[in-house]
């Protein structure tokens, strides 16, 4: 059986949204508390290897103090720094140890970090971000099942392991970075906090991912033109007055009206020119790129995204097979 890879991002759930917003705080102590429940699931399917990202908070490291399996574990060969990437160097070492997925405990930054380095290895993410679109609020017991189930599997190409689109920022034909849920185009300014929440410096929204029950900027376009998650298409939105305004949850218990000049749905492959420039590029809810007066930047959908486990989707098939009957 493959090993499991697991990254818990010690400083994902604490940014600035909880003081501008009503986010939940995921402290670290609940994320070991996670990671146990997850290590004990992962044990009742006989996993035998999990390689852990080591963290500055020893997430790992204190979810296995008196925990009582047989698995081994082992930290990973770096040196952490601190910062996301330490979760995107994680994730190349894991998939170059041929883990069968990679558990991730973080928000959809922290996923975005991730899916830059994993190529085809799967990614099994468990929300404890702030504004989450992407990872999945699952008890982490049923995390870790749903891993074994995959390293049961990982010989095979399992229909519960399903690839997921992402957004291209180019430059010239050019990968300049990527986003999982959102690029969100803004005013220029300083990167400062990261986490972006005012509605009024907003310019430009693109969309890989439109559902009406998402909470943050990809519930504008979910409000507007609700899109299933696999419909292959991404949503472009341009802010200003205009003939439609709509009422959109942009953080938790954050209720702005937002005023939508236009909007449209677009295909995989074409390539959208950001029209702001200078600017600032927001993606998956945090602030990373400056653009430059006269830099020419496009969006592109492309539907190669990381391949990502439905937990229910594995779960249930597991149990169709009888994974979990005991011998008499």
């Amino acid at each position: 059986m493959k090993p499991v890879g697991i990254i818990a991002n010690p400083a994902s759930g604490k940014d600035i949204r909880r003081l501008v917003a009503y986010g939940s705080v995921f402290d670290n102590n609940e994320k070991v508390n996670i990671v146990r429940r997850v290590i004990l699931g992962l044990d009742s399917l006989g996993v035998r290897n999990v390689f852990f990202m080591p963290d500055f908070y020893g997430i790992g490291i204190r979810a296995m103090d008196g925990l009582d399996v047989s698995l081994e574990v082992c930290f990973l060969q770096m040196e952490p720094e601190g910062t996301q990437d330490d979760s995107t160097r994680a994730a190349q070492l894991m998939n170059e140890l041929g883990v069968a997925c990679i558990i991730t405990l973080g928000g959809d930054g922290t996923n975005r970090a991730v899916a830059k380095t994993c190529r085809n290895t799967p990614v099994l993410p468990i929300s404890t971000g702030t504004n989450n679109v992407f990872p999945a609020v699952v008890e982490g017991t049923l995390a870790g099942i749903a891993a074994g189930v995959t390293a049961l599997n990982s010989a095979s190409d399992p229909s519960f392991v399903k690839r997921v689109p992402r957004l291209e920022i180019r430059r010239s034909a050019q990968l300049v970075d990527m986003a999982l849920v959102d690029v969100v185009v803004s005013e220029a300014g300083f990167i400062a906090s990261r986490a972006l929440w005012d509605v009024s410096k907003i310019r430009e929204i693109f969309l890989a991912r439109a559902e009406p029950e998402n909470i943050g900027f990809s519930s504008i376009g979910g409000l507007l033109c609700g899109l299933t998650s696999d419909s292959g298409k991404g949503v472009h939105i341009i802010i200003g007055e205009g003939n439609c305004r709509v009422k959109a949850p942009i953080a938790p218990g954050l209720i702005r009206t937002v005023p939508i000049k236009q909007f449209r749905v677009f295909e995989p492959g074409e390539e959208i020119p950001i029209s702001q420039t200078p600017a600032m590029i927001a993606v998956d809810g945090e602030r990373e790129l400056v653009v430059k007066q006269g830099d020419r930047l496009s969006v592109a959908l492309n539907l190669e995204g990381p391949r990502v486990v439905d937990i229910a989707l594995a779960l249930r098939q597991a149990s169709d097979k009888g994974l979990f009957f005991e011998p008499q």
